[in-house]
C-alpha cells in the first residue's frame, strides 16, 4: 500500500527536552506519533507541516472529539502551509 500524507496536528514539550509530534490524516481518523529531542530537531532543520508514513505505522484515533480536533487542525495546516514547510 502507498504511503499516506499526514499533517502536524499537535506538538508538546516535556521538561526533559523532548518534543512529541502528532501527525494525523486529513480526516483525523489515524495518527502517527513521534518523539524527538529538541536538540535533534534543531540539528535536522525543524519540523515540517506534513510527512508521509506507511499506513501500517498509523494508529486509530479513538476519541471522537480528538478526531474532530485533528481533522480541523490538519485542514488548517494543509490550507496554510506547504507539506515541506518548516513550522
Amino acid at each position: 500500500m502507498d504511503d499516506v500524507q499526514l499533517w502536524l496536528v499537535e506538538r508538546t514539550y516535556t521538561d526533559k527536552g523532548l518534543v512529541t509530534l502528532v501527525y494525523a490524516t486529513p480526516d483525523g481518523e489515524r495518527r502517527f506519533r513521534r518523539q524527538r529531542s529538541a536538540n535533534a530537531l534543531r540539528q535536522t532543520g525543524g519540523v515540517t507541516a506534513a510527512i508521509t508514513a506507511d499506513p501500517d505505522d498509523l494508529h486509530p484515533v479513538e476519541d471522537p472529539e480528538t478526531r474532530e480536533r485533528y481533522a480541523d487542525e490538519a485542514a488548517r495546516m494543509a490550507a496554510d502551509r506547504d507539506p515541506d514547510e518548516t513550522v
